[in-house]
């Protein structure tokens, strides 16, 4: 092994420390020289290590953490027809409870050659997760782009809405319709949309409120981004009081709904509810939801052109891409005079 890292670092003019970065996948090797290195295994007759080898042009992976929830097939179709139309092909790959994690489909896909990666809501999200597993990617020259949560740590193109404007949006809208005593419901803290969806909220509840963030902290409750989620976590708002209540999710609003109702609520006459996302079919609910629409086209075209100015070899800034996000009233939000007493007694 000495002999041939000798070399391949003479045929390629670089050192053997080099070589060995390269071969081992490791960050910090520029693509030139990782391209002159992987040139002189060629030369010299060596096999390329399975991962080093040759990119298979056209195929780009797509990696989701779940199709359940509506707005991550809506993001796999646009950026689906966005590769499409552009001569790629995507792959897509889910996770699933009890199936292959977010590192085993990357693996996976770069073993098969994948021109580049496009993560959705991964591990990136996750402020608990360890960002080197992007750098070992960069490290193996895999050229990707991150989809809806953002780390200082990572190198890469990162795509988001703004998560903090949308809760002002719907904190406005709530309380210019009379709402004074307005919950939230969100996923778990650690995650990056979650942690600026608070910020957002309680600087709309101070801003149009008065409320201290000490006070409107009272009035947020994490929960699982699912029906059942939004459900148990409006149940305890409701107790707090609360007679409107913002979701991170449709999926969590349909569940608010549904707390609601269990409850001998009527929405929106009794509580009102927004969501989050606009996913497909949303409008189509009963009663039509109220959410705050994210810009799912522009946003997943946005990360298709990144991506693929990445794998040409003209790289988008490094930074992150925000995207503004919509309220879209429709028929889940009213009035808050109707539950003022019950609000009053939930102080």
């Amino acid at each position: 092994m000495t002999a041939r890292l000798s070399d391949i670092a003479a045929q390629a003019g670089v050192s053997e420390a080099t070589v060995s970065r390269v071969l081992n996948g490791k960050p910090g090797v520029a693509a030139g020289t990782r391209e002159s290195v992987l040139a002189a295994l060629d030369v010299l007759g060596y096999e390329r290590p399975v991962r080093l080898r040759r990119r298979s042009a056209g195929l780009i992976g797509l990696i989701t953490p779940e199709l359940d929830n509506p707005i991550f097939p809506a993001f796999a179709q646009v950026i689906g027809q966005a590769l499409t139309r552009q001569g790629y092909t995507p792959v897509l790959a889910t996770q699933t409870p009890g199936g292959s994690t977010e590192d085993e489909l990357t693996e996976m896909l770069v073993d098969r050659g994948v021109s580049g990666i496009l993560f959705v809501s991964g591990l990136h999200a996750d402020t608990t997760a360890d960002m080197q597993r992007y750098d070992l990617l960069r490290g193996q020259g895999v050229p990707f782009v991150l989809v809806n949560g953002f780390s200082e740590h990572v190198q890469a193109p990162f795509v988001s809405p703004d998560d903090r404007a949308a809760m002002q949006l719907a904190v406005t809208h709530l309380v210019s319709l009379g709402h004074t005593r307005i919950g939230l419901a969100l996923g778990p803290r650690r995650f990056v949309p979650v942690l600026r969806k608070i910020e957002g909220f309680q600087l709309g509840m101070k801003e149009k409120l008065g409320l201290a963030p000490e006070e409107s902290a009272a009035l947020i409750q994490h929960s699982l981004y699912s029906l059942e989620g939004g459900q148990a976590a409006a149940t305890a708002l409701i107790a707090r009081g609360c007679t409107a209540i913002v979701c991170a999710s449709d999926m969590m609003a349909l569940g608010a709904i549904r707390a609601a109702r269990q409850q001998g609520l009527n929405v929106p006459k009794d509580m009102s509810v927004v969501g989050f996302d606009d996913s497909p079919l949303i409008a189509f609910t009963d009663p039509p939801l109220t959410t705050i629409r994210q810009p799912v086209q522009a946003m997943g075209q946005a990360a298709v052109r990144a991506l693929l100015e990445e794998i040409g070899g003209t790289p988008a800034p490094h930074s992150e891409f925000v995207f503004m996000p919509e309220l879209v009233v429709r028929g889940s939000t009213a009035s808050g005079a109707r539950r003022a007493a019950v609000a009053e007694r939930g102080v």
